[in-house]
């Protein structure tokens, strides 16, 4: 999968995150709280396990997908490194072939390295900007959960 293709995973997943946190996890962090008030007793030692249970499960599911973004962003640049690289060589087999003087079939190697360059560069540095936003974001709705658990 080039980078184009991981370009377009990473942002599937980014988006998908924030859908989740956005809308799916609003509603069931409702029912979770709705199904902790039904119990009757919320001191004990098993309840407050439980309570442990469905914040760890609520934490668990806010970080899905979160290392493989993270990963995603370290990669990208360097596949824009390798863009580089096989740019340079083809810049470097124009010039074998014709010398110096076609500057054409050598402007499309080095158009090649700086265009995947910058590709891998752009987006690594986007998603890092949104992982780490959603790992805030994820962070924060464990520990509104956690809260909504303790107050009732």
């Amino acid at each position: 999968m080039g980078m184009l293709g991981l370009s377009i995973l990473l942002w599937i997943l980014i988006l998908e995150r924030y859908w989740f946190i956005c809308v799916t996890h609003r509603k069931s962090l409702d029912g979770v709280v709705s199904e902790w008030l039904k119990r009757k007793e919320r001191k004990s030692w098993t309840a407050k396990r439980i309570r442990e249970a469905l914040i760890s499960e609520n934490a668990s599911t806010l970080q899905q997908s979160l290392f493989l973004i993270k990963t995603l962003t370290a990669v990208l640049p360097l596949l824009g490194l390798l863009g580089t690289v096989t740019g340079m060589i083809q810049t470097f087999d124009v010039m074998t072939r014709f010398g110096t003087g076609n500057v054409r079939g050598m402007a499309g190697g080095i158009s090649e390295a700086l265009i995947t360059t910058m590709a891998g560069l752009v987006t690594a540095i986007s998603g890092l900007f949104f992982s780490a936003d959603l790992r805030r974001r994820a962070a924060s709705e464990t520990e509104k959960m956690a809260e909504l658990l303790t107050q009732h």
